[in-house]
């Protein structure tokens, strides 16, 4: 049980990460376990519910499932967290990119960076 995080369901979202705790900038949020898989193993999950959760890893065809909260995050194009891969220790890194208030729900974006602004079209965005 990590005690900077939870996750709540809310209207609209479904399920999302909060602070239990201010947050600071620059602060590991999360440190996630991931499961890789093949590019073989990506086509047959993108046929599934699982191809909302994938996350690519070191290639656009390979990818993985990352654990923990880590594939709870939800996006927006002004999130308050980042995300990198730490190939070393097979996970993904959740870190605070400003303050992030008690309470408050932790976002990230999608697309890999901050401050990218290219349209997702593979879900809504709220």
């Amino acid at each position: 049980m990590n005690p900077k995080i939870e996750v709540k369901k809310i209207r609209d979202k479904g399920r999302a990460v909060f602070a239990l705790k201010n947050i600071k900038p620059g602060e590991i949020i999360e440190s996630c376990p991931i499961i890789k898989i093949t590019p073989r193993e990506r086509k047959k999950c993108e046929k599934t519910i699982l191809s909302y959760y994938i996350y690519p890893w070191r290639s656009t065809q390979s990818g993985s499932i990352v654990l923990g909260f880590g594939s709870i995050y939800n996006h927006s194009f002004n999130p308050n967290a980042d995300w990198k891969q730490n190939f070393k220790t097979e996970s993904m890194v959740y870190r605070a990119i400003r303050a992030i208030k008690k309470g408050e729900e932790i976002t990230v974006n999608y697309n890999g960076e901050p401050d990218d602004l290219t349209p997702i079209d593979w879900f809504d965005v709220y």
